[in-house]
């Protein structure tokens, strides 16, 4: 059942980075017919309004960073999505994958906290109050919660779309080999197994928002 989640090779060449440029191959060349493009209008509104949702609450410092999020997030559901494709494979059920888009990003984000205003970047790491035989033990508990954000952010990432796949491949399974002997049981595995795969759907698009929502939070700490 893990196979599925292999990078695929071609003449022992792994092609997950075929998979990773396949987002910058669906997007639309420019033409005059933007303006009366239906999915092309969608497609800007929806970005405005994720635009905003995102950038709003940062201050104007931050706000520079809404079209590197808007691109991430496209850029994360278009993989997200490819997964749910027959004969395809998800890069973003890679760690590997995930950590080399968080990590980079949330070490951006604490050397931007760090440079703009360190007292208040080192004063996350000590609460105000604090007793002074407890001063270091909470240094170290504040600074671990910190390094544990990236990998908090790709684990999230790989788990949500790891346990939806293996459990679609499971339901599948069950599908096929109980339609002989149990055709009426099968046909209600396959009515689950479409509810599923909308479920599915859905967790591809909220994962992929999360992932960003929780970068703009951290960068909204330290702008």
């Amino acid at each position: 059942y893990f196979d599925q989640f292999l990078s695929p090779t071609l003449l022992g060449i792994p092609l997950i980075a075929l998979a990773l440029l396949l987002p910058w191959v669906l997007l639309p060349k420019p033409a005059k017919q933007w303006t009366l493009n239906r999915f092309l209008t969608l497609q800007s509104r929806f970005v405005r309004l994720f635009t905003y949702q995102i950038a709003f609450p940062i201050n104007i410092p931050g706000q520079k960073w809404a079209m590197m999020f808007m691109t991430l997030m496209l850029f994360l559901i278009t993989l997200n999505m490819l997964g749910l494709l027959p004969y395809t494979f998800t890069p973003t059920t890679q760690l590997s994958v995930n950590m080399a888009l968080a990590f980079p990003l949330w070490l951006a984000t604490v050397i931007i906290g760090f440079r703009n205003q360190p007292t208040h970047a080192l004063g996350h790491l000590l609460p105000e109050g604090t007793p002074t035989l407890l001063i270091p033990i909470l240094i170290i508990i504040e600074t671990i919660s910190l390094m544990i954000r990236p990998i908090a952010l790709g684990v999230r990432l790989t788990a949500n779309l790891t346990a939806g796949h293996l459990l679609i491949q499971l339901i599948a399974t069950a599908v096929f080999v109980l339609l002989p002997i149990m055709p009426m049981t099968a046909i209600t595995a396959w009515v689950v197994l479409i509810l599923l795969t909308l479920l599915e759907i859905a967790v591809a698009m909220i994962q992929a928002y999360v992932f960003v929502l929780l970068l703009s939070l951290y960068l909204q700490e330290n702008v």
